[in-house]
């Protein structure tokens, strides 16, 4: 029996901590036959509709090689390329889709959007970044922690800057269903909303994490063994860049930072794209306009040899495809695994 079958993946806690454990060690074994080239067409003949209202680096070169690694034809719609909710509502569009994609994968803003597609689609929907989670993320990353230290249950991840975006949600809650502890340093009004910090707090207390919110940067840094921060403003987020910027300088990941950790062999995590340099647009623009070398992250840290975020890069390919392989493959998964 497949307990992942036929099941959609919108945010964590759609899965326990075991199935999420799995598909974290499905993941790795599926990165292991793509480096020996052994073909693992799992989805062989299916059709995959990749919606896009979000741009996307990482999240579409992802689903598109994982889908066609795994024998399926992946099909990109774009904001421009299909209504969202213009002319045919989300609803309607789902029922659309769901008759004829074996399952879908959707990256934008509202969570709700993503729910009514799973709802009416009658097929595997899989969120590729929403306003609230980043659920495909979590499993590259918790992937990438577990190659580096060979266990997660008492790892000590530190996240630095916005707390209450997608990616502070999905690594309290996910850190918390896998017994890794988590620490925050953040101002207060950057922190999660309080429902999301019960969620995590409640599979905190089951799996034995220790959850620590504080605004004090080098608190927070204390015995980490992995450092990770995101951008500190939000693709489409509507804020005052001089304010951000001023509220989230004291947690920016740079050498004194990482050394607060008291650890030699700290990791560096980031979900990228990452303003380190002033090579791209707008970290030229931001880091001008403020007088920084670098925004979120310094790039002597971020090109240290403890950094793994293009290793973390990568395993979002692995990690979607062990993702769509179980909720859409006809995969054989012991009950034992989950007892």
């Amino acid at each position: 029996m497949n307990h992942f079958q036929n099941h959609s993946f919108l945010k964590e806690i759609d899965f326990t901590p075991q199935e999420l454990e799995y598909l974290i060690d499905f993941a790795g074994h599926l990165k292991g036959l793509k480096q020996q080239h052994i073909p693992h067409p799992y989805l062989q003949g299916k059709n995959i509709a990749l919606l896009f209202e979000k741009t996307s680096t990482r999240t579409r070169s992802a689903f598109t090689v994982a889908a066609i690694d795994l024998g399926a034809h992946p099909e990109f719609l774009g904001k421009n390329d299909i209504q969202f909710g213009k002319k045919e509502s989300t609803a309607d569009t789902a029922q659309v889709l769901g008759r004829m994609f074996d399952g879908i994968e959707y990256r934008g803003f509202a969570q709700e959007t993503v729910e009514t597609l799973a709802k009416y689609s009658g097929v595997p929907v899989w969120n590729g970044l929403t306003d609230e989670w980043h659920p495909t993320q979590m499993i590259a990353d918790f992937l990438t922690l577990k190659e580096q230290f060979g266990h997660l249950k008492g790892l000590t991840l530190a996240y630095f800057g916005d707390g209450r975006s997608n990616m502070g949600n999905s690594l309290i809650v996910t850190a918390a269903m896998l017994g890794v502890n988590f620490h925050l340093g953040a101002p207060k009004s950057l922190w999660p909303a309080q429902a999301v910090i019960d969620i995590a707090q409640q599979y905190a207390d089951q799996n034995g994490s220790e959850l620590v919110l504080t605004q004090d940067a080098k608190f927070a840094a204390k015995n980490a063994d992995a450092v990770y921060t995101d951008v500190w403003i939000s693709m489409g987020e509507d804020v005052d860049p001089a304010e951000r910027i001023q509220k989230l300088k004291p947690y920016q990941i740079n050498a004194e930072l990482v050394a607060a950790t008291g650890k030699a062999d700290t990791i560096i995590m980031h979900c990228l794209p990452a303003y380190h340099d002033h090579q791209t647009t707008v970290g030229q623009q931001l880091g001008e306009q403020f007088s920084m070398d670098a925004l979120e992250i310094t790039d002597d840290v971020f090109t240290s040899p403890n950094s793994v975020v293009f290793t973390e890069a990568e395993n979002r390919m692995h990690a979607i495809k062990a993702i769509m392989a179980a909720t859409l493959g006809d995969l054989f998964i012991p009950d034992s695994l989950f007892a």
